[in-house]
């Protein structure tokens, strides 16, 4: 594929003439599989998919009240009708044979699981968690939750576990994919505010992606890259040939977390060359002398021996982006998952801000989130931050939050949970002694997962809640709670782009499994504080309280009136405030909302969210990754996305034979053909790859989209994270997946179960 606007195929047409476009965008996975109107059911019902961060709209074709199948929803503003393969399969692992349908408690002599009902759950759940908090302590119980389950949700769950049951470490998840977004944007922009909206892409003259393969992690994104009729000049900084990098004009194949050397350079030749905007900064933005200051050492000399580049290169880059009349910068995890993961992602921001690319069409500086609700996650957990970006240590911030709530002051904590990483140390170190888990499976996901063996035998309670029983993390519960999935309940997620959409219940949870928000009701109720949560009736109570919270804050929806308004003018970008519904009219808003003008971007007036309206620059020195390659270990270990068919720890992708299908089965890692010849490897062939705490087999698959002296190995595979080095992110304590050093050589056997030596 090229740069150039997507065009359907010749082949892609009838007889008497080409495709309606509704007709071609309701098509299936490569444009096939159209459903016949014939077999269409009679009822249909939208709705948000359950996995990543783009929020694609689906129609969900229902029969005699079951639902049968999908299709892309082609009114939808996210997708226009187009969906990735996971999308085609979601309603599949509602039917999974392994899915938890009653509660179940290990027997603790025979250590096997017993199915109990909700009642003993809960007094199990209640009597343990409250005999820890009074021996150990308030603190002695922590909660790890996700970022796919529904805003409404997550709300319900950080307020049940801080505000009522008295706990305080809470994290979720989105640690591992959006912390260090979070933080670059508080810092540079004075809250967590992605500026961007899906439209930008098919708006730049130049695109600049770091970092990031749209092409697999959100490859209906690229779609829209394909609609560009700019023709843009597409740029990809990351270390691998991916398929992202085989469409660019041009690949910035550096070394492996020289990115953030990358960028300073970039920065420096823009300023030697004229090519910033002193208009905009001196308007709009505060540090930029000291910023310039520093800058100044990393010419492209320097730039070009430290990351492995050709001063051309770089060069081509940075007068790519001095002539873009709109640039957009776009990154995700090989940004956000590194050991100066904060200051990679300001140096983007910083790169936008110079430039004056931000708050105009095909601008910003623009993280792509993982998850379908990490942003629904970040605003209104309550784990990390009070609900809608308020500060644990802000006296007005929690007296706020008491009166919008309605509940005592003293109840909630004036200071923030420790971090995800932080938590895993407190029961290692005896601290913590009780953990919930909610809809995630650490065990597998969390950076060098072998910790965690050490980790489940220190824990007294372990309770997982998830829709099925046998997650890794799962295996290890000592009760387990049985959910519901999406397509199981109502509810909303926040998408990157800031878009509130509707998720809707279209079949009944099996068995006795019960949604996430009816499980909170009845902890609540079993724990005795349920009067502090008589308001939260239904997740569209609950949504009415969030409109509530959100009032004024930067992230304010208040003016969205309800499910209706979400449903009708197909999901609503925030900040929506009431001012805005209130002066044209609940229709005439929604109208609007529904209308050409329905994708908004943040900042085209330069003011942002800081005290006095300026973004911010921030910088610091380079820094070496802490897991470096040496003698022994000579060789760089990347991860990320393997295909557009996974998803995570495949728990739910697994289920589909379809999506089995579009991966490979077993462990697999890249290596470079200079490396396999060296090491006498060939395609197929069993290899053992080692970091310096374990070692593990895979098949050897010889690429040269890997570069000598590096491997890749997706994410979604149990082995890869045996391997991963812990080392995280100072200022968002985010893991540092992308950089570790490993050996390989021919498999002799059981190298899934031995330590390195």
């Amino acid at each position: 594929m090229s740069s150039r606007s997507f065009q359907w195929p010749d082949w892609l047409v009838r007889r008497d003439g080409p495709l309606s476009r509704e007709s071609r965008l309701s098509a299936g996975p490569c444009g096939l599989g159209m459903v016949p109107a014939r077999l269409v059911p009679t009822a249909t019902t939208g709705s948000v998919c359950g996995f990543c961060s783009v929020g694609c709209g689906l129609r969900i074709h229902i029969r005699d009240g079951e639902p049968v199948n999908l299709t892309p929803d082609p009114s939808y503003p996210v997708n226009q009708g187009m969906a990735c393969p996971k999308g085609w399969e979601a309603l599949t692992p509602l039917r999974a044979p392994d899915r938890a349908t009653c509660p179940l408690l290990r027997n603790p002599e025979t250590h096997r699981f017993e199915p109990v009902d909700w009642s003993v759950a809960l007094a199990v759940f209640t009597s343990r968690f409250k005999a820890l908090m009074e021996k150990h302590g308030p603190e002695s119980v922590a909660v790890l939750s996700t970022g796919q389950i529904c805003t409404e949700e997550m709300a319900f769950l950080g307020a049940l576990f801080k505000f009522g049951m008295g706990g305080l470490h809470a994290d979720s998840n989105t640690r591992q994919c959006m912390a260090t977004s979070v933080v670059a944007y508080k810092q540079a922009f004075g809250f967590d505010a992605p500026p961007y909206t899906f439209a930008d892409l098919e708006e730049s003259d130049v695109l600049v992606f770091i970092g990031a393969n749209p092409c697999i992690a959100h490859p209906i994104l690229w779609q829209r890259v394909m609609r560009n009729p700019n023709r843009p000049e597409i740029v990809v900084v990351d270390p691998r040939t991916t398929e992202t990098a085989l469409c660019a004009t041009q690949h910035l194949a550096l070394r492996p977390k020289t990115d953030l050397i990358l960028l300073y350079g970039l920065a420096c030749w823009l300023i030697e060359q004229g090519a910033h905007r002193p208009d905009f900064i001196r308007a709009h933005t505060s540090g930029f002398e000291a910023f310039a200051e520093f800058v100044r050492d990393f010419s492209v000399a320097r730039v070009a021996r430290e990351t492995g580049l050709r001063p051309a290169q770089i060069e081509r880059c940075a007068r790519a982006i001095a002539r873009g009349r709109a640039v957009g910068f776009w990154w995700t995890m090989g940004v956000n998952q590194g050991h100066q993961a904060t200051r990679t992602a300001e140096a983007v921001i910083n790169l936008a801000l110079m430039t004056g690319n931000i708050g105009r069409p095909g601008t910003g500086a623009n993280s792509i989130t993982g998850q379908c609700n990490a942003m629904g996650s970040r605003l209104f957990a309550n784990f990390t931050s009070l609900p809608a970006g308020r500060d644990y240590l802000n006296r007005e911030d929690r007296e706020d939050v008491a009166r919008l709530l309605n509940i005592p002051l003293h109840r909630i904590p004036d200071r923030p949970s420790l971090a995800y990483d932080q938590i895993l140390d407190a029961i290692d170190a005896g601290a913590i002694k009780g953990l919930w888990v909610v809809g995630t499976n650490p065990v597998h996901s969390w950076i060098g997962r072998d910790r965690w063996a050490a980790l489940l035998e220190k824990l007294e309670f372990l309770v997982v809640q998830d829709m099925y029983a046998t997650t890794e993390t799962a295996r290890h519960a000592h009760l387990l709670l049985p959910a519901a999935g999406w397509g199981e309940k109502d509810g909303t997620f926040i998408n990157s782009e800031r878009r509130i959409g509707l998720v809707r219940k279209v079949s009944r949870a099996p068995g006795r499994a019960l949604p996430d928000f009816r499980i909170f009701q009845l902890v609540a109720e079993a724990w005795g504080c349920a009067e502090w949560f008589r308001d939260w009736s239904s997740p569209e109570a609950v949504f009415h309280i969030l409109r509530r919270l959100s009032a004024g804050r930067p992230c304010d929806f208040s003016g969205v009136t309800g499910y209706r308004m979400l449903e009708r003018c197909g999901g609503v970008q925030w900040p929506w405030p009431e001012s805005e519904t209130r002066s044209r009219g609940e229709e005439a808003a929604m109208e609007i909302l529904a209308g050409p003008c329905r994708e908004r971007r943040l900042f085209s007036d330069g003011r942002f969210f800081t005290p006095d309206g300026r973004a911010r620059f921030w910088f610091e020195a380079p820094d070496l990754p802490p897991d470096r390659p040496d003698d022994r270990y000579p060789m760089v270990l990347l991860t990320g996305r393997g295909t557009s068919a996974q998803w995570h720890t495949n728990t739910r992708t697994g289920k589909s034979e379809v999506l089995r299908q579009l991966y490979p089965q077993k462990a697999y890692v890249e290596v470079n053909p200079l490396d396999a010849a060296r090491l006498g490897l060939r395609s197929g062939e069993r290899v053992e790859v080692s970091s310096r705490h374990a070692a593990v087999d895979a098949v050897a698959f010889v690429t040269p989209g890997v570069q000598p002296g590096q491997v890749f190995m997706p994410m979604h595979y149990g082995e890869t994270n045996r391997l991963t080095v812990p080392a995280f992110d100072p200022l968002s304590r985010q893991p540092a997946y992308k950089h570790t050093a490993v050996r390989l050589r021919r498999a002799t056997g059981g190298g899934n179960g031995k330590e390195a030596s």
